[in-house]
Parts: structure tokens; sequence; C-alpha cells
């Protein structure tokens, strides 16, 4: 298999002069806490990160992830490798961290085309879709929306949702599927452009696995890859369970390429601001129109924004969101950015400790 089969495009391959003499590219297929899974012309092998790598990192955000390509060090006959640079990265996703720490968690990079799934059937939500599409845009990948177990809704229920959607703003391609009835499947596979990636966002039980299961079809033996992924018991209200546990990249029988991931169920802001005036582009063009130029958008005089609310050109609720996404991301950015400068702070303490103890060791002996 050759390396553009696994997305090594003309954009890559400009980057090789980061590459070390005994260095080669790969691409990382699965991660795991700090294991490593690659994919270079021959198949997958097992890497590791090296230590000068992990010292010289400064964030979580300069370790690798799905979807990176990295330069490579074989040993033991290519049993398994050692992972030294990654790569600067095309696109990506990320996201801060779940809980109440503040840092970014990346979770996959160089992708293409994003599938956002919701089921139209208990998980539709469009606040929700809008943190994906910020997400998404602000890691310069193109949107597409899947809307599954459309068996479960009548038609008139669905372009009920699809039009709350463009009401919201939201213009990106939308495809209706089941995978029951197996609706739309084939509208999925016509779009797969051989060597692109693609990837599956959505919460948890939405039928991305089964989705996969489908697209598959009866690769495997050809490629190495499991054919059946597996999937839970749907309950009762058609909500499908939980079972992915680890984000990788599968190998489709289209030659394309598709990161499956588990379901978030958090997706904080930490430095959006790109990808949220890309999401709510029209309230950004409205604000250009605004009497002053630090308008927040209340009870100032002259507010265009306000106006089109008021005229009901711009939904209410999509600002709203507007707002809070805002806010969430500049208030996680200045967490994030007092954070380096502490830890920044406390690596110099160390570095300066260090040095002052080696010196009296030095003049000691």
């Amino acid at each position: 298999m050759e390396l553009n089969a696994i997305g090594l495009d003309s954009w890559f391959k400009d980057q090789r002069d980061q590459l070390y003499p005994g260095e080669s590219l790969a691409r990382v297929t699965a991660v795991d806490r700090d294991r490593y899974i690659i994919r270079n012309e021959n198949g997958e092998l097992p890497a590791e990160l090296t230590g000068k790598f992990l010292h010289l990192a400064e964030s979580s955000a300069d370790l690798p992830c799905v979807g990176d390509w990295v330069c490579v060090q074989y040993l033991d006959a290519g049993s398994h490798a050692t992972i030294h640079h990654v790569l600067p990265r095309k696109s990506f996703l990320k996201r801060k961290i779940a809980g109440k720490n503040v840092d970014i968690q990346m979770i996959a990079a160089n992708v293409d085309v994003a599938f956002i799934v919701q089921s139209c059937h208990f998980d539709f939500n469009v606040r929700r879709l809008e943190r994906y599409l910020v997400m998404v845009t602000e890691g310069h990948i193109e949107p597409v929306l899947l809307f599954t177990k459309t068996d479960l809704i009548s038609a008139e229920a669905l372009d009920e949702l699809i039009g709350r959607i463009r009401q919201a703003g939201i213009h990106a391609r939308i495809i209706s599927l089941s995978n029951v009835t197996g609706d739309g499947i084939e509208q999925i596979r016509a779009s797969l452009i051989p060597d692109k990636t693609y990837c599956l966002l959505g919460s948890s039980g939405v039928g991305k696995t089964t989705l996969i299961n489908r697209l598959m079809g009866d690769t495997g033996s050809e490629t190495g890859l499991k054919i059946e992924l597996e999937t839970g018991a749907v309950s009762g209200t058609g909500e499908g369970r939980h079972t992915t546990t680890r984000r990788q990249l599968l190998l489709l029988k289209e030659e394309a390429l598709l990161i499956d991931m588990p379901g978030m169920r958090e997706l904080g802001m930490l430095g959006f601001s790109e990808g949220i005036d890309n999401s709510f582009a029209e309230i950004r063009e409205l604000a250009k129109s605004c009497r002053f130029n630090d308008c927040g958008h209340a009870n100032e005089p002259g507010c265009a924004v306000r106006k089109a609310i008021e005229q009901h050109e711009l939904n209410e609720e999509q600002f709203q969101n507007y707002l809070k996404l805002t806010k969430e991301s500049e208030f996680h950015e200045m967490s994030y950015t007092d954070k380096r400068k502490k830890d920044r702070a406390f690596g110099k303490f160390v570095n300066s400790a260090m040095k002052a103890k080696n010196k009296r060791d030095r003049h000691d002996s």
C-alpha cells in the first residue's frame, strides 16, 4: 500500500524536509492513553514517544492524535517504532478537556470532512449542533450533517427538523438516513472520495458504529481491519447504547479513510473565536453595521443585531447561543493562558534550581 492511499497528499509531501536521516513517515491510526498504533506501507504496528519528544512537548496539544502524520524510526526489524516528530496539521479537531480542569484535548487531525451525526428521534438539538459546527469550522474542516433514524419519524417531522436547522442560519449539506432501511447509505457512499479522510462526530447511541459497519461492507481480509465493529442493543426509545471506546482510523472499501470515535458528552469551547465567527457569520456581518465598534448588542443605540432580532430577521435563540459560546471560549482561553504562564514559570524555576544544584555538586567535588 502506498502512503497516498492513507492520506499522504502533496501538502504533507512538502513537509518531508522535517525528516531526519533514518526516519520514515507513518500515520497514527489509534491512540490509547500513551500507546500508539501507526500505519505505513506494510500495515499497522505499535509505537511510543521518545523521551526527548515528551520533554519538549509544551502541552497535550503537541502530542500525536489520530490522523497525525509522524516521523518515526523502526526497531527490531520493523516490529515497532519510536515517534520523534509530528508534521504540521492541515486541519484538526480539538476541545476543552472534560471536567473543571482547563486544557486542550486534541481529538483528531488532518480530517477533510466531518460527518456530524444526530438522531432525528431522541438526540436532535440545534444548540448542540452549533457547538459541533464551531469545533469543525475552527479546525478548517468541511461539515456535513447526518440525520439518522429517519425510520422512526414521519417525512413531515423530518422536514420540520430540517427547517429548524435552516432557520438557525446553518447551511451545511444534510444527508438523512436510516441504518434499518438503508435509506441514505448510498448517498453517503457516493460522497466518499478515495484517499480523503472523514470522521464521525456525535453523541453516543446515534448509530455511528452501525453506519461504519454498513460502509465497511466486506472489507477486512483485504485491509487487515476488523469487519464487524461491536454495536450495542437499541433501547425501547430507539436510542442506541454506547460501544466505541477509542478513536481509530479505518480504511473503507471506497478507499476513503474514516475516523470512528466515542460519543462526546462535553464540547467545551477554548480559544474558538475563529470557529464561532465563521459559524455565526450572519451575526458577525450584522455587527459591522452597529453604531459602536465595541457594541455589546444589549441596549446600545444603533445596534444592528438587536434591530435584526426585533424585525425577526435573526433568531433570538441563535444569538443567545452565540453570546454563550463566545463568553465560554474567552473565559477558558484566559484561564488556559494563565495556566500556561504558571507552568512555564514553574519550569524555569525547576531548571534554575537544577542548575544551581549541579553547580554546588561540582564545587563540592
